[in-house]
């Protein structure tokens, strides 16, 4: 089997003067990833299918300024604290700490210049893998100490793309990273969307949300309801059922599965998305406690992905491996704290492969 190469280039430059920089592993014969230093993102992910044609199967950008007229933290890392924080605001010993609220009320991936905005540092390169180094002072969008921040992607020979996040801290604060890319394993820019698409995800409880899509504290089962995918069932053949109140709240599935026992879940695959024309499949492994599955409910076809391809409601979808929604307000949800002498450590990996079958 080929051996992965990386090779780096010039992405484009910040109005800052800032140079954004281009990383691509790839695998002759296998998957090809670009990597870039403005929100330490996915860029691209081309991959082979059954008759060993490359596609795009991510949703990105082809320029810099793409991503800066529409941010739509696309294949970013987004923190420090990924999804929703209620009210912006949570308390830690006793001290309130305001946030920056960027989604009506509330503090959505970080704020409005969360990781995702920041363009990181090149910490280390090589054949098959990269650093991205990112500091994040005391106050950064409301969130205490200052945060040291690496994320690893690495490419390994069977295919496999894993990003390893670590973070220190000054003084204790939260975190709560992850990947926000989105998928469509049938193609970018094929005309398919991802609906068609099957579904697994290893969890036996989700989080029921209120109207703000922030989780009720409730953890409900998914026997019986439109969340069960335990057993691989095609996205699209339950995401309009008008008789569960929670898909009308998102206008779609935009929710947290619970990995494990309340979250505590071990090392280990968690989802599988299939498209069975294409024969892709990919399959997502991690050691979060909460997978987020959103089925692209707010793609308006007003903004171009790879191809200029126009993104509609649920050509994409995400699967976001993190700590459960809110839990900086929730205590009854695993922790997000970190102390400074302890070093936040998370993985996530999305293994490539094609299956001949034409269900799962």
């Amino acid at each position: 089997m080929a051996a992965v190469k990386a090779s780096r280039q010039l992405f484009g430059q910040l109005p800052s003067g800032e140079d954004v920089v281009a990383i691509e592993l790839a695998r002759p014969g296998g998957i090809a990833v670009r990597l870039i230093s403005y929100g330490a993102a996915i860029q691209s992910v081309r991959a082979p299918d059954r008759q060993g044609r490359l596609d795009e199967i991510s949703y990105g950008h082809a320029t810099l300024q793409a991503y800066l007229d529409a941010p739509q933290f696309a294949g970013a890392t987004v923190g420090r604290v990924a999804n929703r924080i209620a009210g912006a605001r949570f308390e830690l010993d006793g001290r309130v700490f305001p946030l920056a609220a960027n989604e009506g009320g509330n503090a959505l991936h970080g704020g409005a210049c969360g990781f995702d905005k920041a363009n990181w540092r090149i910490g280390d390169l090589g054949e098959d893998r990269v650093t991205f180094c990112h500091t994040s002072p005391d106050g950064d969008q409301g969130f205490p100490g200052r945060l040291e921040v690496a994320a690893t992607y690495r490419l390994d020979g069977n295919d496999r793309l894993s990003v390893e996040y670590r973070a220190t801290t000054d003084a204790p604060t939260l975190v709560n990273l992850s990947n926000h890319a989105y998928w469509n394993l049938a193609g970018a820019q094929g005309g398919r969307s991802a609906m068609g698409h099957w579904l697994t995800i290893a969890g036996d409880q989700y989080l029921p949300v209120g109207p703000d899509l922030i989780p009720t504290g409730e953890l409900r089962p998914v026997a019986g309801t439109a969340f069960d995918f335990r057993q691989p069932r095609r996205i699209g053949e339950r995401v309009r059922c008008a008789g569960e109140p929670q898909l009308c709240i998102g206008q779609g599935y935009d929710h947290n599965w619970v990995l494990g026992p309340a979250g505590a879940v071990a090392a280990g695959p968690c989802a599988r998305l299939f498209d069975p024309l294409s024969g892709r499949r990919m399959t997502i492994d991690t050691d979060q406690p909460g997978l987020q599955f959103y089925s692209g409910n707010f793609f308006n076809g007003t903004v171009a992905g790879h191809g200029d391809v126009l993104a509609r409601m649920g050509d994409f979808v995400a699967l976001e491996p993190q700590g459960f929604p809110d839990a900086a307000n929730q205590t009854h949800f695993p922790s997000i704290r970190l102390d400074p002498g302890q070093t936040y450590r998370k993985v996530i990996g999305w293994t490539f492969d094609l299956s001949e079958d034409r269900c799962p």
